[in-house]
């Protein structure tokens, strides 16, 4: 019978070392696809073997050592060509001696960012890149991905699936993109890292306010990324942003599992040390010379409330402020959303509604739930309970989380 220590044993080992494994395989076989199923092979292996003769002194080498075998036997049963064979045959042999670890220590940096870069590639849609992301560098299993975004299996499977098709068939190159074209393909890069983050931050769908462990793989991813670019501004400010909001996980349900906005959270239950590294995260960001980004300004937008020991003693007209700045670097009607809340709170719920009436006509806001929901709040503040009321149902009714839903028709109830 096995031991069900190691199976967890097992399990810890293929999240903390399943990115580097399909990092350098992908580096050897040039092909992202070739390269998770060699990873999964030398999962198996470890699956059969390791319960008889107990986990490895050193499992990552010994899975990288597994992969890199299967790699040969996969090439060796394809027609490559004589002397091309020979060479690629010697290349991983050499790859496979002794000093293993020490090899892949001295790249993976490099073959975390490929594959970083290649799992984001703007050639997939958002939600291939999402999925994909995850499975690689997450080390998720397709269960674990359909479940936190509330997708059949099936869906997640044949998108991941698809994904690494459309990779190959555009023949994408497995390398870290230079000059002005890294800058676009960064941007698409943290934007899957945020987006895996804020639905577990706030889940669209569901039942579930908040799903924390989707939150830690991309604070996770996030890290790693800093570590492997940090000479860019808007990685750090990223990581920033994310170590401050995760800050709150803590405080953003009650015990019944009922979301608690931010203005009624109990701040003696904010994370201090996610919001240290956040400060210093924002700190790095200011240090490297270079406009301020989106991620940045999101942050310093973080820092605001993160600094403030209560509501009162948050600078709201600096937010007011670092939100309009913000519009300018991305005209986005939920930024100007934003901007309305904090202008609410630092002249008052008149200058707040009227902000937000002048968004009534957006057609990106027609059906965000979050536009009534505000407008709701601000009536509410002014005596206007009737209308709040209308707001607050409209507003329930355009939300997807169940949660969420339940709070705003409690709203709508305690409006009279």
């Amino acid at each position: 019978m096995h031991d069900p220590s190691v199976s967890r044993a097992i399990d810890a080992v293929w999240r903390i070392e399943s990115a580097k494994l399909i990092a350098s395989l992908a580096r050897i076989t040039q092909d992202v696809g070739l390269a998770e199923d060699l990873a999964q092979d030398a999962l198996l292996a470890a699956l059969e073997q390791w319960p008889e003769s107990g986990v490895p002194d050193n499992p990552g080498a010994w899975l990288m050592s597994v992969g890199k075998r299967r790699a040969i036997d996969d090439m060796r049963h394809h027609s490559l060509a004589g002397r091309k064979h020979e060479e690629i045959g010697r290349e991983l042999d050499e790859a496979t001696a002794p000093d293993i670890h020490e090899a892949l220590d001295d790249e993976v940096g490099d073959d975390l960012l490929r594959l970083i870069f290649t799992a984001c590639h703007p050639v997939l849609s958002t939600e291939a890149r999402v999925a994909l992301t995850l499975r690689l560098l997450g080390g998720l299993a397709t269960p674990e991905i359909a479940r936190a975004f509330l997708v059949s299996e099936p869906t997640i499977a044949q998108r991941i699936v698809r994904a690494k098709k459309t990779l190959s068939d555009a023949k994408v190159p497995y390398e870290v993109p230079r000059g002005v074209e890294l800058t676009a393909r960064l941007s698409s890069v943290l934007e899957v890292v945020y987006l895996i983050f804020n639905e577990g931050y706030s889940a669209t769908a569901g039942d579930d306010w908040m799903r924390p462990a989707l939150c830690e793989d991309a604070l996770r991813l996030g890290r790693v990324l800093a570590e492997l670019m940090p000479r860019e501004p808007e990685v750090h400010g990223l990581v920033a942003l994310m170590e401050i909001q995760a800050s709150r996980l803590g405080a953003r349900t009650s015990s019944a599992g009922e979301p608690i906005l931010l203005l009624d959270q109990n701040r003696a239950r904010w994370d201090q040390l996610l919001i240290h590294r956040g400060l210093a995260a924002l700190d790095r960001a200011a240090h490297i010379r270079a406009p301020r980004g989106t991620y940045v300004l999101q942050a310093e937008i973080a820092a605001c409330h993160g600094r403030a020991r209560t509501n009162d003693e948050t600078e709201w007209a600096r937010i007011v402020a670092l939100y309009g700045e913000l519009a300018q670097l991305e005209a986005s009607p939920i930024v100007e959303l934003n901007r309305a809340v904090a202008l609410s709170m630092a002249e008052g719920p008149a200058a707040g509604l009227a902000a937000v009436d002048a968004l009534a006509a957006e057609p990106a806001l027609k059906n965000y739930h979050l536009l009534p929901a505000v407008r709701g709040d601000l009536l509410s503040k002014l005596g206007r309970l009737a209308e709040a009321r209308v707001e607050f149902e409209r507003a329930a009714s355009l939300a997807r989380n169940g949660r969420e839903r339940a709070l705003l028709l409690a709203r709508a109830a305690a409006s009279g």
